[in-house]
């Protein structure tokens, strides 16, 4: 077996899974046996840290053209780690929390071959604070005057009161979404899964980095992990992991796609820069009241939720094959519609796969284009063809009126039990984006959700999108701020 690249990778050497994952541990512990290491270029050193924590693209490797699209492969391996607070943190702690991101920058390289962290907080958090300090620094809407950080709310496909209750949704799946009430998100990224892994237990407590005594960050606030989820990043990782854990679906993954629903995530065109979704705004894109040099001005919002994929019912439409061989897969037309726009981009005798075989082009069908039809296609499409996209969904208000995205997305893959009800490691989206505010979060997952249109036109739900086939089981937002200010932001000033 070998990596897209040609990198061997034996069998011998891949981690076959015997129970279910608790944590982000888990599936780094299996990532570092399945998923290769790329070879990256030294990033030069004088490149100083940027003050939008999540703008990483000058310590990444370029973008590459995959089947002529332009595609930015991140760090492999991301941990999201959820911590609450005791009670409100101490100005000590916040130098304390300094000298521990400080600490993983000194053991580690800033660049996807070393760990990139960033830090974030929620409304709990700013709830501990003086409402009057809050207020008179914390970013509003220009529409509707709103503050930018707001609780998650449900979307309207979520299993939660007041949803559309999909009855194509198998019972397994069927699990109650849970707004999540954590104080801090910490988001730890780099290629090798045993340097994030190793971070993730400094954040535990383990007071060690790369093998030395390091103090791991204690606070006066009384900080608790909650929760640790893996996400991975990578051409036929989704694959390999099908491959060896024997999922009845895994013939049909595209063996060099990075996704599990075998298309690719990381267009270029599909994130904007990370200026523009911040809260002072860049390229003529200005949706806060956050002036450059306020407190707050390079932060924005970081929503992160946890889904479940039911990839059985998304290549089978629910009859998996009684015998192998058995051809009963969702056609590659049908997949393409759900995923992108109708009619399909490819059309005719273009399926990748046949008879569960291997792909008749190595990245066909995998990397196509996100292509921008307007704010109105879906309901165009609900109209004419019967059926919504998600990414023609997604458009309807995730984009300036020329077609320019106003949000950077950063999920891809996860492995693990969590929320399961099986207790069995199961197919995930570790989705996290960084958005200009909470209300713009909430209204694109809204429009994604198009439950509007699928009652507006009474359409079949097995041609409504990828929602029967996703099951959001936690949301929160967060504010990640400047990275002048990442350590308890606002503190100095009680």
């Amino acid at each position: 077996m070998t990596t897209p690249s040609g990198s061997p990778l034996s069998r011998r050497n891949l981690l076959r899974a015997g129970g279910g994952f608790a944590g982000a541990l888990g599936t780094l512990a299996m990532l570092d046996k399945l998923a290769w290491i790329p070879q990256r270029e030294a990033i030069a050193e004088e490149i100083a840290f940027p003050d939008i924590q999540f703008d990483i693209g000058a310590f990444c490797p370029p973008a590459r053209t995959f089947d002529g699209i332009l595609a930015g492969m991140p760090p492999i391996n991301t941990a999201f780690v959820t911590a609450r607070l005791a009670r409100t943190p101490s100005k000590a702690d916040a130098g304390r929390m300094e000298s521990a991101l400080r600490a993983i920058e000194a053991n580690y390289p800033y660049a996807s071959g070393g760990i990139f962290t960033h830090v974030a907080y929620s409304d709990n958090y700013f709830n501990r604070l003086p409402a009057n300090v809050v207020s008179a620094n914390m970013p509003r809407t220009l529409a509707g005057n709103q503050p930018v950080l707001k609780r998650a709310v449900a979307s309207p496909s979520d299993i939660a009161p007041g949803g559309h209750t999909f009855q194509l949704r198998r019972p397994e799946f069927r699990v109650p979404l849970r707004l999540e009430d954590n104080d801090i998100l910490f988001t730890v990224r780099g290629d090798d899964s045993s340097f994030v892994a190793d971070v993730v237990r400094f954040l535990q407590g383990s007071d060690r980095l790369v093998g030395r005594p390091v103090t791991s960050p204690r606070f006066d606030a009384g900080m608790t992990i909650t929760s640790t989820r893996a996400m991975f990043v990578q051409m036929g990782l989704p694959r390999n992991i099908a491959d060896q854990n024997n999922l009845i679906f895994k013939d049909f993954v595209n063996p060099f796609s990075p996704m599990w629903m075998g298309f690719a995530d990381q267009q270029v065109d599909a994130s904007a820069p990370a200026p523009d979704v911040t809260f002072a705004g860049g390229h003529g894109i200005k949706l806060t009241t956050a002036q450059p040099g306020s407190y707050f001005d390079n932060g924005a919002i970081q929503h992160l939720s946890h889904v479940l994929l039911d990839l059985r019912q998304f290549y089978f439409d629910g009859t998996p094959p009684e015998e192998p061989g058995d051809d009963t897969r969702e056609p590659f037309e049908e997949r393409l519609q759900y995923m992108f726009e109708s009619p399909p981009q490819i059309q005719g005798d273009a399926d990748p796969f046949r008879n569960g075989g291997g792909p008749r082009n190595q990245t066909l069908g995998s990397f196509l284009p996100n292509r921008f039809r307007g704010a109105g296609y879906a309901r165009t499409s609900a109209q004419q063809f019967g059926r919504i996209g998600h990414i023609s969904a997604l458009h309807r208000s995730g984009r300036t009126s020329d077609g320019r995205p106003i949000h950077i997305r950063i999920d891809g893959p996860g492995f693990d039990a969590m929320d399961t009800t099986t207790g069995r490691n199961t197919p995930k989206l570790q989705f996290s984006g960084f958005f200009p505010s909470a209300d713009f979060f909430a209204d694109l997952r809204r429009n994604q959700s198009a439950v509007d249109l699928l009652e507006e036109f009474d359409l079949e739900e097995e041609d409504h999108g990828l929602e029967r086939f996703t099951t959001a089981t936690r949301r929160q937002n967060y504010l990640i701020p400047p990275r002048r200010h990442r350590a308890f932001p606002l503190i100095e000033l009680t």
